[in-house]
């Protein structure tokens, strides 16, 4: 689909990048990506995700913004204590860029609901903070044949890889 006038202003600095130009924004445009978890992880990839004009975003976190969260996940301000972090991310996000669509879901990604929501992006981006909800993620992305971005963070360390890529390796190969 055609960029319209707004995306084209919106988008201008990707348009002028060489090698970018329309074609790959409009595959963004078109493209939907699942996130999984709202916190220190999944908030700075959702801010950029919505910026860069992904089409469709995907937010699963069945938790609650708490005052202490504020000082690392930067999608949430002092007013939304109390609120769900999906919800109150798909708001920000629609305030950042309403040209996309957010979609939140306040659940628990588990057994019962995985490998659907999976099924549902082109692209998964693992921000969970515990390894069975990772195990969880590689094998539903696994079983429906998705690439997913992992990261996790010990401490001042942190991790990231692209696992499930066009035959590459998954994170139990790794784990």
């Amino acid at each position: 689909m055609p960029l319209n006038p707004e995306e084209i202003a919106r988008y201008q600095r990707h348009l002028s990048l060489p090698g970018f130009g329309p074609a790959a924004q409009e595959r963004l445009k078109s493209g939907s990506v699942l996130v999984i978890g709202a916190g220190g992880l999944g908030c700075p990839a959702l801010l950029y995700l919505a910026a860069a004009g992904v089409g469709r975003i995907v937010v699963v976190d069945a938790d609650w913004v708490d005052v202490s969260n504020l000082q690392r996940q930067v999608l949430y301000v002092t007013s939304d204590r109390g609120s769900l972090k999906a919800e109150a991310a798909a708001r920000r996000l629609r305030s950042l860029n309403p040209l996309i669509t957010v979609d939140p879901r306040t659940v628990r990604f588990d057994r019962s609901n995985a490998v659907d929501l999976v099924r549902s992006c082109d692209l998964v981006v693992d921000g969970s903070d515990n390894f069975p909800t990772r195990y969880l993620v590689n094998d539903a992305c696994v079983i429906a044949g998705r690439p997913f971005v992992y990261g996790a963070i010990q401490g001042f360390e942190g991790h990231v890889s692209v696992f499930n890529l066009r035959g590459g390796p998954t994170y139990r190969c790794l784990f």
